[in-house]
């Protein structure tokens, strides 16, 4: 049996100990990986919620192709990318410069264009601040005085105080607050991002648009006048007939009335047309009494490729889509800051400098001075207001989720829309061109025989009307296929390798560099 010494039980005892802390603190080192693993767990992922792929976006499926109208029937080409500079597809050098200009020179995208300068700056200015430590110098020079101390026959206390110090301070990110800050802010950035590429497609979209639209009323206009100059005549014949007895009066106020209705949507037609020139001005930076000429609405080439991105492509195609995922990054981001608020901060701060009650003090070896502390930080009562934002964030996040499924489904919407637009675009178009072609039969047959002497000319007359109206009708709708057919581009977005965010020189690598200097 052996007995153990009482240095040996001590030793037996300090060893156990030692085994116990060391156990502790492997625990506790655990522990704490595991909470700083956790710091990103501690909001929604910020992944973007599963939205239903439809088969096709309208309620009937697309159709391969449109119809012919005017010899030319629109391709459909589904799982296409979509086409970064479509307006060049008109072949139109004209339209082009337009673009080029707006895009140039459009107040309201340079000023979002500055207001995203500025944000990046800001993201810049908050990680720097935040990641690193700061550093500030302090100097003071004061002269006081204190009251006396009479019992010791001291009338005043008058001194000087001369102090420098250079601080410096840096707070450990331990549970990820200043990282998810951080992340939140550059989510927001790329969110100003996408919505400048948005804000720069929409603008192009709105030139071609109106540049397309003042061509089309250009062309209405023109071909009014000329209705009203041909039932002005109408009339007057009229009035000529009337008076040697061969028509009637009810003949001769018809003929009045029709000349009239024509000439009262003139100045409708011409009043579209002025605000949609100065609406076009505006959009290129100009100013009103600049507007550019119009362009030849004859002369345009209708794209007859037209890409169709897939729904699943689609996500990643809209800029107005990715805003609305960067929006919803930023607030699971913010969920995560508001619980990582709740949890210790560890602050630590040195100072070094000199001070004295004068100048040889200060400058001399007595005057230095120097600290160094830490502190440690952990809310514990602040009246529910951490509980309140972090619900708060969560309610934010939950609306920014709905946001995104919302901005989906209408950019189903959208591009649904504008697929059977060019559709019935091009069926009107059909019709009406078809009508066209056959009152300018009419017209031809009726000058002919009118050359011969079989009928009178007022006959050529309201044959040239009819001509007319129906080639009115072709002027709209073709006006129509062709903004129709901007709007499908402009829907489907950009291509994901044109996409600004994906670029390096995007305000994405500000967010790369946040993550860069948290981790």
């Amino acid at each position: 049996m052996t007995i153990s010494t009482p240095t040996k039980m001590g030793e037996a005892v300090r060893a156990a100990r030692r085994t116990a802390a060391a156990s502790r603190l492997r625990l506790s080192a655990a522990a704490l990986a595991a909470l700083l693993a956790s710091a990103c767990s501690w909001g929604p992922d910020g992944k973007p919620p599963a939205m239903p792929q439809p088969a096709h976006y309208g309620a009937e499926p697309q159709a391969a192709q449109t119809v012919a109208a005017q010899g030319v029937a629109q391709q459909f080409d589904v799982g296409a990318q979509p086409v970064p500079q479509w307006w060049t597809l008109y072949d139109s050098p004209q339209l082009d410069a337009l673009v080029e200009e707006g895009l140039a020179n459009s107040p309201n995208l340079t000023a979002a264009d500055h207001s995203l300068q500025a944000a990046k700056e800001q993201l810049r200015g908050q990680i720097g601040s935040s990641m690193l430590p700061t550093v500030d110098a302090l100097g003071t020079a004061q002269r006081q005085r204190a009251p006396g101390i009479p019992q010791l026959g001291i009338d005043k206390l008058q001194y000087d105080v001369f102090a420098g110090l250079v601080e410096v301070r840096y707070s450990f990110d331990l549970f990820g607050a200043t990282r998810l800050n951080n992340a939140a802010l550059a989510s927001r950035v790329n969110m100003q991002v996408f919505q400048f590429e948005s804000a720069r497609r929409a603008l192009a979209a709105n030139i071609v648009a109106s540049a397309l639209g003042a061509a089309t009323l250009h062309a209405q206009i023109d071909t009014t006048v000329q209705l009203i100059a041909l039932a002005n005549a109408q009339a007057d014949e009229m009035q000529k007939r009337y008076a040697l007895g061969a028509v009637s009066h009810t003949d001769l106020l018809n003929a009045q009335q029709s000349a009239a209705s024509l000439a009262a949507n003139l100045p409708g037609l011409r009043q579209q047309w002025t605000a949609m020139r100065h609406a076009l001005a505006v959009l290129l930076g100009r100013t009103p009494d600049n507007a550019p000429p119009d362009l030849d609405l004859a002369s345009l080439h209708l794209p007859q490729q037209v890409p169709v991105v897939v729904p699943s492509e689609l996500l990643k195609t809209r800029p107005d889509i990715e805003a609305a995922s960067a929006a919803l990054i930023a607030a699971s981001a913010d969920v995560g800051a508001a619980t990582a608020q709740m949890f210790p901060s560890i602050t630590l701060s040195a100072g070094l400098g000199q001070a004295g009650f004068s100048w040889p003090v200060v400058t001399s070896g007595v005057g230095a001075l120097w600290a160094i502390g830490a502190s440690l930080t952990q809310p514990i009562f602040h009246g529910g207001a951490l509980v309140a934002q972090r619900r708060a964030a969560l309610q934010t996040y939950d609306a920014a989720n709905a946001s995104y499924r919302q901005t989906v489904l209408a950019a189903f919407q959208d591009v649904a829309d504008r697929l059977a637009s060019l559709e019935h675009d091009a069926q009107a178009l059909d019709a009406a061109g078809t009508s066209a072609q056959a009152a300018q039969g009419v017209y031809d047959d009726t000058n002919a025989r009118y050359k011969l002497g079989a009928l009178p000319y007022y006959a050529v007359r309201q044959s040239e009307q009819q001509w007319r109206n129906a080639r009115l009708d072709e002027i709209r709708y073709r006006g129509a296929r062709l903004s129709d057919t901007a709007a499908l581009f402009q829907a489907m977005g950009t291509p994901p390798s044109d996409n600004p965010v994906s670029s390096p020189k995007a305000a994405a690598d500000a967010a790369a560099s946040a993550s860069a200097v948290s981790n």
